[in-house]
């Protein structure tokens, strides 16, 4: 997802903005040379910002420098197949976004397995996307919305910013528990998809909370609803959608892996410093720009949660017989 330009500029201030934090000290070498964190979207993208926002604070941490990577292309699959590729020394890792769950299951053949071929280091945010409607549609509630939608089946249509992206499983997610019957329309990106949804082009979107909230704020959109499971501070009155539709649950959540067999001592290690990040005052008021909560955590925790997600958005997309453009 790309950024809009003053959203970019302000979240990466934020960025360059966050303290210095306390070294660590010790005896282990890592990192004695600059890691390289590999970014498979564009610069602007979420997963850029948010690498560069963790990247910067563990230049701090360690004391050396930690380069963002741009590989874009082939829906982030480019630039995880370098990691995979990479030495297993800590010295290449992948800023993992919500497309590495979804690609195992949408692609019919890559040449990698994410969940196999990559270690888990830590998650860093999960954002909430927003079920939200074009203000004519006479509904206000989730209750509304599908009582509405079933009593017009076919007859509205959801927007997303393309083929397997999260505001796409989060509507294709929507209607199999649900039973509501909506035409899924696929745009290229948020942009042109949020254009539509406004003008009343299509009438429902699931986009992210960073996409959604300053048409929400200006009016031009109705929430009816968080993914998450818990409610999110940017839009704290509105309720999840799971208060409605017990269990449902998508967000676009980010966090960092290395190749696999890197060794256990540098992943704790980034670990440690990630979550101690997530704990910064300045790193948390970044995240909570973007709507996000922060995905302290584990290893362990991080890749049952991979593995989790990965599960569930297999079963949307064979269920729905999505296919990769």
């Amino acid at each position: 997802m790309k950024l809009p330009r003053r959203k970019f500029l302000h979240l990466a201030a934020g960025a360059a903005m966050v303290p210095a934090a306390p070294r660590i000290a010790g005896a282990q070498a890592y990192p004695a040379r600059p890691v390289h964190i590999i970014v498979g979207f564009t610069a602007g993208s979420t997963t850029d910002i948010l690498g560069r926002l963790m990247g910067q604070w563990l230049s701090e941490r360690f004391g050396q420098s930690f380069i963002i990577d741009n590989r874009p292309g082939a829906g982030g699959n480019i630039g995880t197949e370098e990691v995979v590729k990479a030495a297993a020394d800590g010295y290449t890792l992948l800023m993992v976004a919500p497309a590495n769950t979804i690609n195992t299951t949408l692609y019919d053949k890559l040449n990698f397995n994410f969940l196999r071929d990559t270690a888990p280091v830590a998650g860093v945010v999960r954002v909430p996307n927003v079920l939200e409607v074009n203000p004519s549609i006479p509904v206000k509630t989730v209750p509304e919305f599908i009582a509405f939608a079933k009593a017009n089946p076919g007859a509205l249509s959801f927007a997303s910013a393309g083929v397997g992206t999260t505001s796409h499983m989060a509507g294709e997610l929507f209607k199999a528990m649900t039973g509501v019957n909506m035409v899924h329309v696929a745009y290229r990106g948020d942009g042109p998809a949020m254009t539509d949804l406004i003008g009343g082009q299509v009438q429902v979107g699931f986009a992210t909370m960073v996409a959604s909230i300053g048409h929400i704020r200006g009016g031009r959109l109705r929430p009816l609803a968080v993914t998450t499971t818990t409610r999110s501070p940017a839009l704290p009155d509105i309720p999840t959608v799971g208060d409605f539709v017990p269990g449902y649950e998508a967000s676009s959540s980010f966090g960092v892996a290395a190749p696999k067999d890197t060794p256990a001592a540098i992943v704790d290690g980034l670990n440690k410093a990630i979550n101690a990040g997530l704990a910064d005052p300045n790193i948390g008021a970044r995240l909570a720009d973007m709507g996000g909560m922060a995905l302290e955590g584990s290893p362990a925790d991080f890749g049952k949660f991979l593995a989790d997600e990965t599960e569930k958005w297999g079963k949307v997309i064979r269920a729905a017989n999505i296919k990769a453009e």
